[in-house]
Formats: structure tokens, C-alpha cells, sequence
């Protein structure tokens, strides 16, 4: 996404994710959303590009440019390169100005240790945070999606994001249960990927296991495409022929995804290319394992729920958030075997990246959820 403006000086929340980094400022709203991803040289370190430029190379490069993802399960794995990528996302917002030092929300996984949470706040102070908060990923989910956080009912969230799958029952203003799973879209493309290695003796990339996912990819052999989902797969997929005639989303509620996908890959046998094409069912039984792994994540929540919040969520519905959201008939898989109502929020792609925002815009009001007081995690004056 170009940046024709710059926003020196303007507060900003960082959705850090570990597919996407979605950026939001104060007063603008979501101003960028690109892959996680940096492409770096190997022989001297040196960031060659950032963002969908980085992901256009994965896979594809020579020696010595290694493709990096700095974040896996949610979390930061690769300490200097995270900095660099916040440094490059920032500026690109900022613009080239020196001294202006943004307050920054930072949403995190539920979940995550105390080092790993020092990490996240060192990594945007480098980057040129003046403060550093952080945010919940369910809460800022919630928040984003609508939902009545701060009143003394109980609401669900399922965040389906790449690296973690976030299940939190939220009321008045804090977190009473939550589940963090490592198991989301990334896992889903693993599993894809290994059950193509596995059944067909074809190797592919993890691009190619997106596209799969995203093309015929469910989680049960019932359900529809909602608006919101069609929308967002026409634009990832807009480079295929299988949703190019889609029409308006409002009128292909009920348009099921093609029930074909052909991919290309290296035959492990002979070592040459070839062509293979999959079916939905056979990538629904491939996703099996994730998908179990995310709905028992959600029941072993709502063990833990208090009565009476359970029937407020028996009463308003599981809200399905992030891009797992998007996985055809995943509301109908967890409504059916929870027996609870579940809907899909209206953007869920960027339902936290709104959340962490709309904490940016009514900080006081919003503060108590905020999760971490920045100089007393890291014990240091600068911030």
C-alpha cells in the first residue's frame, strides 16, 4: 500500500503479525497492511526489501538472499530483524522526519511470556516509539469487532490469525478466561503442504499452500461465503480465474469457492515438475488436524467460563475474527459442534488492527487494557 501522506508525530496502534503488519494512526485509521516479511542479504546482513516486495521472493531467491519471517506463533523470533522491519513500516508512515516519536500500541498474543512481551516493547522503542503499550490480541479483536467490552456481559472472540489462534471470554473491560493456541493459518498451510508430500510425493511452497487454503480450503463440506469473505478472497486471489466473474458480494452470499485447485510442484520421485489437482474434500481432510485443534481450544475455553457469562454467550454468539475467520464453513463447523451461535465480523482481517487503533483514538478512557506500563517492564528511563 503506497503512502502518499505522511503522519509525523501522530500516535499509532501495530497490529505485529505474524503473517501481516497492519498499522494504524491516529485520526487516519488503517493506513498499512503488508506481509511480514524481510528479505535479507546473507553475506552482510543488509535488508534488501520490506513487506510485499520481501514476499514476492519467498521461495525464489538465490544463496545469498534469505527471505525472513521474524515472527512465528505470534511471537518474535528473530529479534534484530523484527526491529528493522518496525523501523522500516514506521518511517513509511511517518515519512523522513527525525524527530518525531510516536506513542505506540502494540497488540500481543494472550498468551506470550514476560520476555517474550520485553521483546515487542524493545523492538518498537528501537524502532522509534517515544511509549510503548500493549494490548491483548482477543481484547483488541473484541474492541474492533464491536463488541461491548466494557459492560458486565460476557462476550467471545475467536481470533484465527496466522501464528495463534486467540479464544478469550471478555467483560467488564478485562480478559476473565482465555486460551492461546499455536495453531492458525500457518499450521493450516503446513498441514497442507505435508498432506500434498505425504499422499501425492509432490513438493510445494508455502505460497502455493496459501493459495490452496484460500481457494478450496474449508472446514466443513457445508456453509457459504459471507460477504466479507468473498470480498477479501477475491482480492488475495485476483490473479486466478476461479472468483474472477464473483460479481457483487452482496448478490454470491451462497457462491461456494471452485472444488478444484491445480498446483505445480517437484515431484520427489523424479525430481521434475508436475502438475496436480486437488479437491476441496481432499484438502477438508487434510485440514483436519488444525481445524479439531481450534475447536477444541474453544470448547476447553468455554469449560472454563463462568455460568453466568456462558449464557450471555449463548445469547449473543461466538464472534470469528482474523483471517482464519475466512475459512469456508469454519462458523458452521463451531456452531455445530459447540451448539452456539457463531458469526463472522464484518472485517475480521482487520477487526485487531481496528481494536489497537480505537485504544489509540480514547486512550484514557481505554487505558485499563492495556496490558504493560513500558518503564516498568523494562526498568529503563528513555521511554
Amino acid at each position: 500500500m503506497a503512502q502518499s501522506k505522511s503522519f509525523s508525530g501522530r500516535d499509532m496502534g501495530i497490529d505485529l503479525g505474524t503473517a501481516n503488519t497492519l498499522v494504524y494512526v491516529r485520526g487516519k485509521g488503517v493506513v498499512l497492511n503488508e506481509p511480514s516479511v524481510v528479505a535479507v542479504n546473507a553475506e552482510d546482513g543488509s535488508v534488501l526489501s520490506v513487506g510485499f516486495e520481501a514476499k514476492e521472493t519467498i521461495g525464489r531467491t538465490p544463496s545469498n538472499i534469505v527471505a525472513v519471517r521474524p515472527l512465528r506463533d505470534g511471537v518474535i523470533a528473530d529479534f534484530e530483524i523484527a526491529e528493522r522491519m518496525m523501523r522500516h513500516f514506521i518511517k513509511k508512515v511517518q515519512g523522513n522526519r527525525r524527530f518525531s516519536r510516536p506513542r505506540v500500541v502494540v497488540c500481543v498474543p494472550s498468551g506470550i511470556t514476560g520476555v517474550e512481551r520485553r521483546a515487542v516493547i524493545e523492538a518498537a522503542s528501537q524502532a522509534g516509539a517515544r511509549q510503548v503499550h500493549l494490548v491483548e490480541e482477543p481484547m483488541a479483536a473484541a474492541i474492533g469487532a464491536g463488541l461491548p467490552v466494557s459492560e458486565p456481559t460476557g462476550c467471545m472472540v475467536v481470533d484465527v490469525g496466522g501464528g495463534t489462534t486467540e479464544v478469550a471470554v471478555i467483560s467488564l473491560g478485562g480478559i476473565v478466561t482465555a486460551r492461546s493456541v499455536r495453531t492458525a493459518g500457518d499450521a493450516m498451510d503446513a498441514a497442507i503442504t505435508s498432506y500434498v508430500k505425504k499422499k501425492f510425493s509432490l513438493a510445494i511452497g508455502e505460497r502455493t499452500a496459501e493459495e490452496i487454503k484460500m481457494s478450496i480450503g474449508s472446514a466443513s463440506p457445508t456453509g457459504s461465503w459471507t460477504a466479507a469473505g468473498l470480498t477479501a478472497l477475491a482480492k488475495q486471489l485476483e490473479k486466478n480465474d476461479g472468483l474472477e466473474d464473483a460479481g457483487d458480494p452482496e448478490e454470491t452470499q451462497g457462491l461456494l469457492p471452485p472444488d478444484r485447485f491445480t498446483i505445480r510442484g517437484r515431484d520427489q520421485v523424479s525430481g521434475l515438475p508436475k502438475t496436480l489437482e486437488l479437491t476441496a474434500d481432499e484438502i477438508r481432510h487434510a485440514l483436519t488436524e488444525p481445524v479439531d485443534a481450534i475447536v477444541m481450544a474453544v470448547r476447553q475455553t468455554l469449560d472454563e467460563t463462568p455460568p453466568e457469562l456462558a449464557g450471555d454467550i449463548m445469547d449473543r454468539g461466538i464472534v470469528l475474527t482474523g483471517g482464519g475467520a475466512l475459512l469456508r464453513g469454519l462458523d458452521v463447523r463451531l456452531s455445530r459442534e459447540l451448539d452456539i451461535p457463531v458469526i463472522i465480523a464484518d472485517e475480521p482481517l482487520d477487526c485487531v488492527a481496528v481494536g489497537t487503533g480505537r485504544c489509540v483514538e480514547d486512550f484514557a478512557s481505554l487505558k485499563t487494557v492495556l496490558d504493560a506500563q513500558p518503564g516498568r517492564l523494562l526498568g529503563t528511563g528513555r521511554l
